[in-house]
């Protein structure tokens, strides 16, 4: 547990599920207070509240779509309404979509890069301004992937928008960090969540993804949240600029785990 983070309030996109859920629940046991962002799943997001509620913070839910300048202003509104200040931001909305290149639309690139890319952007933009309005050292945390380091063939909208997050990340980092205004990234890679719940149903999948982790096991949600935790408290306060992956070692070329090579 991180003492100063109790009380401080955070906005959390695509909150309703996954890794957003369980950061929001993470710092619910902060003590911290919660806008948790969704865009068409007001159960999942009223779920996470409850949690969050349970685990000792308070929350609010906010539909919003993180690719909308209106959309992402709601939810600084909300925070505001309900909490009166904001403390972090966490741009955690995110899609895939797979795709051989050559036969991936326009439409779908620009769905992906719209939440991927143009999402963090807006949510930073709208963080940063706050911050500097109120002369704030606060925070931002991204969430990028392992595939901002690593190539992933019939994805490369998602790569392309991760590897955007990375400089972005970095970028605004360097720009800000007179300022105390900290903003890093966290990039997990292979984590049992319900985007990837289909693929990891399939024991074969299961078992050649397990094969590309040097530890030999999928993540949790639950390791990716308490990474942001930490990003997001005084114990990280002279981290900037980074991206934390939070990946077993799949960004260590596993195919050489065993000294092949």
């Amino acid at each position: 547990m991180y003492e100063d983070l109790k009380g401080k309030i955070a906005v959390i996109t695509g909150g309703s599920k996954g890794i957003g859920a369980s950061i929001a629940e993470r710092f619910g046991q902060e003590g911290m207070n919660v806008v948790i962002n969704y865009n068409s799943d007001p159960k999942g997001a009223q779920q996470t509240a409850d949690i969050v509620t349970k685990a000792g913070g308070q929350a609010v839910i906010a539909q919003a779509n993180v690719a909308n300048e209106e959309g992402v202003n709601s939810l600084m509104a909300a925070a505001l309404d309900a909490f009166g200040d904001l403390d972090v931001w966490v741009n955690n909305a995110g899609m895939e979509i797979k795709s051989p290149t050559h036969e991936l639309s326009l439409d779908d690139w620009n769905k992906v890069t719209a939440i991927d890319q143009t999402g963090v952007f807006l949510g930073s933009r709208t963080a940063l301004a706050y911050f500097k309005e109120k002369n704030k050292p606060d925070n931002i945390i991204n969430l990028s992937s392992v595939h901002e380091r690593i190539p992933w063939p019939t994805f490369a909208s998602y790569a392309a928008a991760k590897g955007s997050v990375k400089l972005f990340t970095q970028t605004i980092a360097m720009e800000y960090a007179k300022d105390n205004i900290r903003v890093n990234a966290i990039g997990p890679g292979a984590i049992n969540t319900p985007i990837n719940a289909t693929k990891f149903a399939d024991k074969a999948q299961y078992n050649q993804t397990v094969n590309m982790v040097p530890m030999n096991r999928i993540g949790t949600p639950e390791e990716v949240a308490a990474a942001a935790a930490w990003l997001a408290s005084s114990e990280s306060s002279y981290v900037t600029g980074i991206t934390l992956f939070v990946d077993g070692g799949m960004t260590l070329y596993p195919a050489f785990k065993d000294g092949q090579g």
